[in-house]
């Protein structure tokens, strides 16, 4: 991989050498170890210092993987540990180049941390959301610099999958933009190019089909296994989509839905009333133990 690099655009100099993540849940602990691997100095912050501790383990785990599959080498995973370091507060990204927010997805959420957040960076630093599906347009106008953020969507699991979706709003300028685009190419990762509409361009494929798979399986037209087998076996997806439902959380499906529902108001979005009972219950999929999945035994067992 690539490391740190340096933008010039029209005499403006974007020099990304540190990278703050905001959120250390699934995807803000894989934009970290993508981004130590890359070179980059990383400040890991979350509320829970707990699950912080989790995430460092978390990345320990994985990249000892990676050792393991010569992926990388032992030292590459020494120098990226020793790259990460973590906090609870917003103090230590008062020297970030780019902080990337990696925080659930809930918009008042995230603009509150934006909120919160802009006072401590520096005037230049850029900010970068890692939202699925919520308007860009609408979290940079959160921020005192609206024409220095961009949407960044990196896909889970992180250190595995190649694409992130770069999304600009409508004021971010041109060095933010080649900015942000050779940090995703020097964290190994392949830019898609996305206009800002709801869900963006993978959401918006990806879970209409999810909630049409729970739709076919509330109507009672197959069971949890003959679904998922279908769209594997039939379709060659290698994974089922109330499998890949699960493996997403339930929760933040329903959110991606409810962002295309109420920004596009076209019926063919709702929700389908067993995705939504499902959440409410606090079957959130795996995460949780349980979804479309019973994960309490060794292996997955259908719920219905």
């Amino acid at each position: 991989m690539n490391g740190p690099v340096t933008i010039k655009n029209d005499s403006t100099m974007v020099d990304i050498k540190e990278i703050g993540i905001i959120g250390a849940g699934q995807m803000g602990s894989g934009i970290a170890h993508v981004a130590s691997l890359a070179g980059y100095t990383v400040k890991l912050i979350d509320i829970d210092q707990g699950q912080l501790t989790k995430a460092v383990a978390t990345i320990q785990r994985n990249m000892d993987r990676q050792v393991n599959r010569k992926k990388i080498s032992a030292g590459d995973r020494d120098a990226a540990m020793v790259r990460i370091t973590t906090g609870t507060d917003y103090g230590p990204l008062s020297n970030a180049d780019l902080v990337i927010e990696a925080a659930t997805e809930n918009e008042e959420t995230k603009r509150k941390i934006f909120q919160a957040l802009c006072p401590t960076l520096r005037p230049d630093a850029l900010i970068a959301t890692n939202t699925s599906s919520i308007s860009i347009t609408r979290l940079a106008s959160t921020t005192d610099r609206p024409h220095k953020f961009i949407g960044l969507h990196f896909m889970n699991p992180v250190p595995v999958m190649d694409l992130v979706e770069l999304i600009r709003g409508i004021a971010t300028d041109v060095p933010t933009f080649e900015a942000v685009k050779a940090v995703a190419v020097a964290l190994g990762k392949t830019p898609a190019v996305s206009e800002d509409f709801p869900a963006f361009i993978v959401n918006r494929i990806l879970l209409p089909m999810v909630n049409e798979a729970i739709y076919t399986l509330y109507e009672g037209v197959g069971s949890v296994e003959a679904i998922d087998t279908s769209m594997k076996l039939g379709a060659r997806h290698p994974m089922g989509p109330l499998e890949l439902a699960d493996f997403i959380g339930l929760d933040t499906c329903l959110a991606i839905m409810q962002v295309l529902y109420e920004g596009l108001a076209d019926s063919k979005y709702r929700p389908c009333p067993l995705l939504v009972k499902y959440v409410e219950a606090g079957w959130l999929g795996k995460k949780s133990g349980r979804g479309f999945y019973d994960y309490s035994g060794e292996t997955p067992v259908p719920t219905r």
